[in-house]
């Protein structure tokens, strides 16, 4: 279905259009997905022994703040797109921000450390893993957001899939740092933003295919 058909189409609609149809869908897509990657954290990895002492630290809270901060600029860019003939605009932009800013984080801290220790610092104990593991368990969220922005009706197909992929992994990220025992900004500024790169480019893939209406 072209956009014009669809103008056409609900210009002759004898029913009233469901104003509040994109945010049912997305609440149920995020609800349900969020809820289950939650479970697959605490089922299959397990939430780290020491969450209560590390969540009264700042640095805590600022792992949390690159995945915290993308989930809703991602929503935001899924939402624009998921409606016919919408363009991402200044979304994709403000996506930058916070990655500049734990980028930065990571580069001051890898200043302050001698040589020998920046390796470490950017690979962590769990490089091998981590950004596998939030691609595993971006897969609820994935298949929500996707169902959420397919029954509405994008047109730049292969942008919403990118963007419903990245909406995916960030919010498999906040759910994954709880069980995550890496602390140094370096690392999240590779991993993390790995691991979120994994759906958002598996969404810019499918999306011409599963998104197409």
């Amino acid at each position: 279905m072209k956009t014009d058909e669809l103008i056409s189409l609900l210009a002759n609609a004898e029913t009233a259009v469901d104003r509040h149809a994109l945010a049912r869908r997305f609440a149920a897509a995020l609800l349900g997905g969020g809820l289950a990657g939650l479970l697959l954290v605490m089922v299959v990895y397990g939430v780290r022994a020491d969450l209560a002492e590390v969540a009264a630290t700042p640095l805590f809270w600022a792992k949390l703040a690159l995945p915290g901060s993308l989930a809703p600029l991602a929503l935001w860019l899924s939402t624009r797109l998921a409606r016919p003939g919408v363009a991402g605009g200044a979304a994709w932009v403000a996506l930058g921000l916070p990655l500049l800013l734990v980028w930065l984080g990571g580069a001051l801290a890898l200043v302050g450390v001698p040589v020998d220790a920046r390796v470490d610092m950017v690979l962590g104990r769990t490089w091998r893993t981590c950004a596998l593991n939030i691609g595993l368990l971006s897969i609820p969220t994935f298949i929500g957001v996707f169902w959420a922005v397919r029954g509405l009706a994008p047109t730049r197909l292969r942008q919403a899939g990118a963007a419903a992929g990245l909406l995916a992994g960030a919010t498999a990220t906040v759910a994954y740092s709880l069980h995550c025992p890496e602390m140094e900004v370096p690392f999240w500024g590779v991993w993390y933003v790995l691991g979120m790169l994994v759906p958002t480019l598996l969404g810019a893939a499918l999306g011409p295919k599963l998104l197409r209406w």
